[in-house]
């Protein structure tokens, strides 16, 4: 297999067989411990955020090496392997009705780590913003169904979290890592799946202005936004084929007319009334959701002339680059680097000797060692 800088993951049913999944929590309890052990867990969560160290962790535990399942079973794995007073971190949340559980977990593991009601509180609020960021102000066809909050005793934390685009049977894999400037301004470590031509990211630093007046909207009297929703969705005249050809800006056009066809006006009045003083505020508020974030930016956009950007994302590379060179050449060092930590997890993990050398085959097969 070519190893090129894109990373498909197709959505695949079904779950691990159960001897395959307990074989998986055992080897990969072994590598955590060694890599705890010899790099600390600030270089564990960090590598966790390297999408390429993912990948390549689930590969040698023995799932599949691109599917959609390498996120949520390794993670799986992981979170059954990991106690927390023995490894000083935690994972929370999981897939599906798992993830529902991740902010009262946080707070069940919080109280282990003997964290104040504050801190507690703050890494709720990390985990409730990542996934309001990736299933709202990021929008690319993909709704999450996975998310998993990792954090220390010293409250470092990360975030890979996964959605699916049941059109066309792919998923997306979003890594978050704490230590950013912001949680709306390119938050994520990375994010892997299949790149798209439009997608309406809020969070760019290219969204800066339409930011700012989208909070100038929902702060002024929702009838001057009616206003402005009525004159855009309700045309005048209708627009002919002709008109279309001749338009030298359709591609605004084709965005006009991804408009939300409703809006919850009782949730824009209580958004007015609370006064959002900035996008974070407003973003974070229980019930703004993909259609109030889009119809706002379209807005901004067609009558107020601030764009939000349309430039996707995705980052889809495996963090080492291509052997082709796209979208970067291999960083070897870095590579050869992640390679050996996972080979070193893996011989002085305390599992059979069986266990390691398939392990250890399934590694190389993927990324030839000491190439």
């Amino acid at each position: 297999m070519l190893r090129t800088g894109v990373a498909n993951l197709p959505l695949h049913g079904g779950a691990a067989p159960k001897w395959l999944f307990n074989r998986m929590v055992k080897l990969s309890k072994g590598i955590v411990d060694v890599v705890i052990s010899e790099y600390g867990i600030d270089e564990f969560l960090q590598r966790l955020s390297d999408p390429f160290w993912f990948q390549a962790l689930s590969c040698v535990l023995g799932w599949d090496w691109h599917s959609s399942g390498c996120t949520t079973v390794t993670c799986g794995a992981l979170k059954e392997a990991i106690k927390p007073e023995e490894h000083g971190f935690a994972i929370a949340g999981g897939k599906g009705k798992a993830s529902r559980k991740t902010i009262q977990e946080i707070e069940k593991i919080g109280e282990i780590f003997s964290f104040t009601d504050s801190k507690i509180k703050d890494l709720q609020y990390s985990s409730r913003m990542s996934a309001k960021v990736d299933n709202t102000a990021i929008q690319d066809g993909h709704n999450l169904y996975h998310h998993v909050f990792l954090f220390s005793e010293e409250a470092k934390w990360a975030v890979i979290q996964q959605g699916m685009d049941s059109n066309i049977n792919y998923a997306r894999r979003y890594h978050w890592l704490s230590g950013f400037d912001s949680f709306i301004v390119d938050p994520h470590n990375s994010i892997i799946g299949e790149k798209r031509d439009s997608v309406l990211n809020m969070v760019s630093k290219n969204s800066n202005s339409s930011q700012k007046t989208c909070v100038d909207l929902v702060c002024d009297h929702p009838r001057h936004l009616l206003n402005d929703w009525a004159s855009i969705t309700i045309p005048v005249t209708q627009t002919t084929l002709d008109d279309w050809g001749k338009s030298k800006n359709v591609r605004r056009k084709i965005f006009c007319l991804d408009m939300p066809r409703s809006i919850n006006w009782n949730k824009i009045r209580e958004i007015y009334e609370f006064q959002p003083k900035n996008y974070e505020e407003f973003l974070g508020l229980k019930g703004v959701g993909p259609k109030t974030v889009r119809a706002l930016a379209l807005i901004s956009d067609l009558i107020y002339g601030d764009k939000p950007s349309w430039e996707d994302p995705l980052k889809f590379t495996f963090a080492h680059g291509g052997k082709d060179g796209v979208p970067y050449p291999v960083d070897r060092k870095t590579m050869d680097e992640s390679t050996d930590i996972i080979s070193q997890g893996i011989c002085q993990s305390k599992v059979g000797e069986r266990e390691k050398l398939r392990a250890l085959k399934r590694l190389k097969s993927i990324v030839p060692m000491n190439q």
